[in-house]
């Protein structure tokens, strides 16, 4: 059984002249997939683009400055005006964001209650995703 935790966000998009652009954003969290999160972002007009990456990423980009590569997440401030920053790279661009620290960390609790940290690896049916590899059913 897969269950889920998602959460609408609003974020702001830091542009190179320091003025913020609001955007629309939803947190998800899968059973299905117990070792990451899922960001979509949410544009005025298409399909949503979507960032994958680890929950214990975003776990430890919550305290300290974290990440590698394509996501670099780190904390600011204090109390409820605490920020999470986020900077995302591909080859297509590159994109910083903010968010309210506490209301990402409130959902990070929430998918800690559907998968307990270590125990992600318990959800996952690796015997099952084998034999549909093996004989070509999915």
């Amino acid at each position: 059984m897969t269950s889920c935790v998602d959460q609408g966000l609003r974020m702001e998009l830091i542009l190179a002249s320091g003025e913020s652009v609001p955007v629309s954003a939803c947190l998800l969290y899968t059973s299905r997939d117990p070792f990451a999160v899922h960001i979509d972002f949410h544009a005025a007009l298409g399909d949503p683009t979507r960032w994958v990456f680890s929950r214990d990423l975003l776990a430890r980009g919550l305290l300290q400055p974290s990440g590698r590569g394509d996501v670099w997440l780190w904390p600011s401030g204090a109390g409820r005006g605490a920020m999470l920053h986020l900077a995302l790279s591909s080859p297509h661009g590159s994109a910083q964001l903010e968010a309210a620290l506490p209301v990402v960390a409130r959902w990070l609790e929430r998918t800690y209650q559907l998968v307990p940290p270590g125990r992600e690896a318990d959800m996952l049916d690796l015997e099952g995703e084998l034999a549909r590899l093996l004989h070509g059913t999915g």
